[in-house]
């Protein structure tokens, strides 16, 4: 009889670039991990199970039960952001103005998953740019989102103190659309990021220039004591057609006081008559602005495939 297979090593997944990815095994260090065959289905924040095959090589046999995953996913593909997340902190910014749109894209997301979501509202020091979205702030301030204006360009020790409670103790996905300043503010937080971001682009890409990868930072005990931070690159599209209509209606939170006092049970909100949501809407209890992006989503999600449906 041959020697017993030796069971997988725990790891967490750190890093990942296409089918590459750097795993974190409990004893400590990063490996270079590949899946099996044409498998690709791993993401930064995974807990897996890896089997070593050479020096600084690994490669994934399992990947542990989530607690949660955050995905995107188009009429064609889908692609997990990460998994085993406490909270996702989404940026935005009046110049350039932020997409209401893709905000509310990622809200769903996050709140179809169980993870609760905050706002970073960046370059709070632009004065003009930042007024012109106050009143979209205070909005969803008013739904229970929390929101920390911030300068990420501005005096690092501010933004870390606005942030440290937040941080503190948790995997925060950090995620927003291009030019937001995402960026910079992972550079206040973690001083070395672009050392460390170059170190696992070579480590990834075994030498190869990568731009683009997501990549999972301990903060400093300086910063936010206990806190990992989940960087995504920047994007603008998110596409939301994993969701049904109903898991959309169930995201908005200002949607709860009517949903089920419609005529119909499966009622969208779109055009069926007697729809309460709706109702609430005309009175001017449901922001209208949100309710019409509502609708452009279950309009996506509708056209959608039924194999990307739950």
């Amino acid at each position: 009889m041959g020697a017993p297979a030796r069971a997988a090593e725990p790891a967490l997944v750190s890093a990942s670039y296409g089918r590459h990815y750097l795993v974190r095994p409990s004893g400590g260090g990063e490996l270079v991990a590949v899946t099996r065959g044409k498998r690709t289905d791993a993401c930064v924040g995974d807990r897996v199970g890896i089997r070593r095959t050479g020096d600084g090589q690994a490669v994934i046999e399992q990947i542990a039960p989530r607690d949660n995953e955050i995905r995107r996913t188009d009429q064609w593909r889908s692609k997990l952001l990460a998994a085993n997340v406490d909270q996702v902190a989404i940026v935005i910014a009046g110049d350039p103005p932020f997409s209401e749109e893709l905000l509310l894209r990622i809200l769903a997301a996050a709140a179809v998953a169980g993870v609760p979501a905050a706002l970073i509202a960046n370059k709070c020091d632009l004065a003009a740019p930042h007024a012109s979205i106050r009143a979209r702030i205070d909005a969803h301030r008013a739904l229970g989102l929390p929101v920390f204006e911030i300068a990420a360009k501005g005096d690092p020790s501010q933004v870390r103190d606005t942030l440290r409670d937040f941080l503190a103790g948790r995997t925060t996905l950090l995620v927003g659309q291009s030019g937001m300043g995402k960026s910079t503010l992972v550079n206040t937080l973690v001083p070395d990021a672009d050392l460390r971001t170059q170190a696992i682009s070579t480590a990834l890409a075994t030498g190869r220039h990568t731009t683009t990868f997501t990549r999972l930072f301990d903060l400093p005990e300086s910063v936010a004591p206990d806190a990992r931070l989940i960087d995504t690159p920047g994007f603008q599209t998110f596409g939301v057609a994993h969701l049904s209509a109903s898991q959309l209606a169930h995201a908005m939170p200002e949607f709860a006081p009517f949903l089920g006092r419609c005529r119909f049970n499966d009622c969208t909100h779109r055009d069926e008559p007697g729809c309460a949501v709706r109702d609430a809407v005309q009175a001017g209890r449901i922001d209208a602005r949100r309710f019409q992006l509502y609708g452009r989503l279950v309009d996506e999600t509708l056209s959608a495939p039924s194999r990307q449906r739950p």
